[in-house]
């Protein structure tokens, strides 16, 4: 369902701060809905998001996102909602995201990695990603916490300014800067924090080439983020226009059939279809369910099909276009137009007639009465209603004896009585007749407007409770007590101030004593908090927190004192420098050290010469944690270093965790012997033949140095002058014989020579400089 307009996409307005920052547009289960839409099904031995989970991390609320509570097995769309609950960033933006970076939501067999950087959080496209955000909840979060910190909310510093809204900026067509750049005005705080994050705009032919490929110098993922998100949740910034599909259009006896959709992002009430056949117009409500159209955009819901028949004045072939009505900012949309053939005969149809006789109002309810038949069935028809953006449709068949009196043939079972909740203030609500025969339109049946008058505001009463106790522990207080607001009968917030400095608190533990006093307000409306304090006195007061936003009354203060802790005694850390050994001249130190303090490993330096180097013992030792239980087994040390020959002085210290002494676990003193060199041993080889032909001669032979198995260089010389050659042909022979050599180490030396007598010598050259003996010479004559 393609609509996205790219003519329509404005590089410095992308997208509204209002769509982008609200949390609000998608429920959990509407996510799932929705994945679960555009992937019915997924590839054999894959993942598809929509059956995606990860385990979560619990997360701290800071200046970008509020707390996120973690979880052990989180599914993707918990997460998603969870996360855009947390950043206060709209689902569908984190949705059109993983899209737009992985192709996620409608991958069918997505790979393993494209959830390791799934919406592309450290991945600039000029350095490899960062691994502390791998993974698929890291990613969501990661992104979305740092979309709110391009804001630089408060609290932070101010980083965030090169796309800074309100400003025009140079901004990239394509990471080549060759590419170059052009002006954009950033109009918005999204549209900066979507620079922030991809800092390119599309070039014309990217914007050319909708989801396709422009030129060597497009950029597509902000193209893209507009694309689907308009494809999929409608327009980026509101006010947009109407959207759609026509299905089919089909032609029948005397009609034509026409099936499609319409929905406008501005509401997600129904809206009008008006459907032209040559230059006359016929107005449908778009109004039949649809779920797979609520599954592909949930921001307009579902009831937004039709399916209508419209008469034609003549047999033969007709231009039929379809028109979907715009609602609010916007224009009317084109949805369709095509030509149809239609039979005769030409059948009539006559369109239904009513009226809307009353709307009475009593508080904010309007009782709306009439009646309305379709004079092509005696059976009773719908009735929309209409007021602002909602519709209610009734079925007008209440007897209406004058209405069947005037109507003989239709009867009497067609008046409407419904009720409809108005809003405070003047209202304006209009009725169609629906047409039930197979060709012509709805019939408006009036408008009739009303004013519901603003009640009475209540009175609002104070809120009132309890300040019980305060006590203290280990330097933490407890504050308890209860709160009541009477105007409500749900749990209140209560202000907790210690020294002047407060924190909100739900007053919502269970209190049955509280509930059997103040019968009508349920029992959870005490409050037990805790919060940290230093040594000395305080002051703590509480207030009950008013429902309506009127006065907080204070429910008590009391001065505290909290006692200075007693400072722990620190022990200091013991251990074994067990054994030190020697191999090819590296030295492995060994014991065991433990903190007396802590029960996790501990650190040891160990220096050989003077020069000391820190690691962590926390090898497993079951025997050291047998001899000393509580500390657990992980503090065994085992280390290598590389030393020189010779004698050296190693100790080992353990280092207190408190900062106190570090006491020598003990010095040893150990010698590195020299190691024998190695012999180098001589090349050998065999210079087996040489042939001659016109201009040239050829070498052959074979040529090994026992100090490698790798082919050797040999020299070939003419007169005196020398080329060099590798010894690198298989020679299975050879290999048979010196099997320890391989048989890489053939050569066969082409030569260009003049005609007459030539003396051929040839070196096998030492890998290692040494010497490089001769394996014959040779005296030829080249034709």
């Amino acid at each position: 369902m393609k609509t996205a307009d790219l003519s329509q996409f404005q590089a410095g307005y992308i997208i509204s701060d209002a769509k982008f920052f609200d949390r609000s547009t998608m429920g959990e289960a509407q996510i799932q809905q929705f994945l679960q839409s555009k992937v019915p099904s997924c590839q054999s031995g894959h993942v598809c998001l929509k059956d995606w989970y990860d385990t979560s991390r619990a997360t701290s609320a800071d200046a970008m996102c509020g707390a996120y509570p973690g979880g052990m097995r989180e599914r993707a769309s918990t997460i998603i909602y969870k996360v855009a609950q947390a950043c206060g960033i709209n689902p569908q933006a984190i949705l059109v995201m993983l899209q737009k970076e992985q192709g996620l939501v409608t991958h069918t067999w997505p790979s393993d990695w494209r959830y390791t950087i799934a919406m592309g959080q450290g991945c600039p496209d000029t350095a490899a990603c960062d691994t502390r955000y791998y993974g698929f909840f890291n990613q969501v979060y990661g992104a979305a916490w740092q979309l709110k910190r391009y804001a630089n909310p408060p609290g932070t510093s101010q980083y965030f300014t090169w796309y800074a809204p309100g400003k025009t900026w140079n901004v990239r067509w394509n990471p080549d800067a060759a590419c170059g750049s052009s002006p954009v005005y950033i109009q918005n705080q999204a549209t900066a924090n979507l620079y922030y994050y991809t800092p390119y705009q599309p070039n014309a032919a990217a914007l050319r080439a909708g989801y396709g490929e422009g030129d060597a110098c497009s950029s597509y993922g902000n193209r893209n983020f507009f694309q689907y998100f308009t494809d999929w949740f409608g327009s980026t910034t509101g006010g947009g226009n109407p959207f759609g599909n026509v299905e089919s259009m089909m032609g029948d006896s005397g009609s034509i059939r026409v099936t499609g959709w319409a929905a406008d992002p501005d509401t997600t009430s129904p809206i009008e279809v008006h459907i032209y056949v040559g230059s006359v117009g016929t107005a449908f409500v778009a109004a039949d369910e649809r779920p797979d159209v609520g599954a592909a955009y949930p921001a307009v819901g579902s009831k937004h099909g039709f399916n209508v028949r419209v008469k034609v004045p003549a047999a033969g072939t007709h231009t039929v276009c379809a028109y979907a009505i715009n609602a609010g900012a916007g224009t009317n949309k084109l949805l369709s137009c095509g030509t149809v053939s239609v039979t005769g005969p030409i059948d009539g149809g006559s369109a239904p007639i009513g009226y809307l006789e009353s709307l009475t109002v009593s508080g904010t309810t309007a009782t709306a009465s009439g009646w309305a038949i379709d004079p092509d069935t005696a059976s009773p028809i719908k009735v929309r209603l209409t007021v602002g953006g909602s519709t209610t449709e009734v079925t007008a068949d209440r007897t209406r004896p004058d209405v069947g009196a005037s109507y003989p043939s239709a009867g009497s079972n067609h008046g409407f009585s419904a009720q409809v909740s108005l809003p405070t203030g003047t209202s304006t609500m209009c009725a169609v007749a629906v047409n039930t025969a197979v060709i012509g339109g709805n019939t408006d049946i009036g408008c009739r407007t009303v004013t519901v008058a603003a009640p009475t505001p209540a009175v609002n009463k104070a809120p009132f409770g309890n300040f019980e106790s305060v006590g203290v522990s280990s330097g933490n207080l407890t504050i308890a007590g209860w709160a009541i607001d009477p105007n409500v009968t749900g749990p209140i917030q209560v202000h907790v101030y210690v020294d002047g400095v407060g924190k909100g608190y739900t007053a919502d533990v269970s209190r049955p004593d509280v509930g059997a006093a103040y019968p009508g307000y349920g029992d959870r409306h005490g409050f037990v908090v805790q919060t940290s304090a230093s040594p000395g006195s305080h002051y703590v007061c509480v207030y009950a927190i008013d429902d309506a936003g009127g006065s907080n009354p204070t429910l008590g203060c009391r001065t505290v004192t909290v006692a200075a802790p007693t400072p722990a005694v620190n022990k200091a850390p013991f251990g074994n420098f067990e054994s030190v050994g020697v191999s090819s001249a590296n030295l492995t130190i060994a014991g065991w050290a433990i903190d007396p303090n802590v029960t996790g490993p501990i650190q040891v330096h160990v220096y050989v010469d003077g020069v000391g180097k820190g690691y962590t013992a926390d090898v497993s030792r079951p025997d050291v944690g047998a001899a000393y239980p509580g500390y657990g087994d992980r503090h065994g040390f085992v280390v290598q270093t590389s030393a020189s020959p010779g004698s050296h002085y190693v100790c080992v210290y353990a280092i207190d965790d408190a900062g106190g002494s570090n006491p020598t676990l003990g010095c040893r003193t150990v010698t590195v012997t020299a190691p024998t060199p190695a012999v180098n041993k001589a090349p050998f080889g065999n210079f087996e033949w040489v042939s001659t032909s016109a201009g040239a001669l050829t070498a052959s032979g074979w040529a090994i140095d026992p100090d490698t198995t790798n082919p050797v260089a040999v020299h070939v010389y003419v007169d005196g002058v020398g080329r060099e050659f590798i010894a690198n042909l298989a020679r299975p022979d050879v290999a048979s014989v010196y099997p320890a050599s391989g048989s890489a180490h053939g050569f066969v030396a082409s030569i260009p020579a003049s005609a007459g007598s030539h003396r051929v010598c040839v070196y096998a050259i030492d890998t290692a400089g040494g010497s490089n003996p001769a394996l014959g010479c040779r005296d030829v004559t080249v034709p």
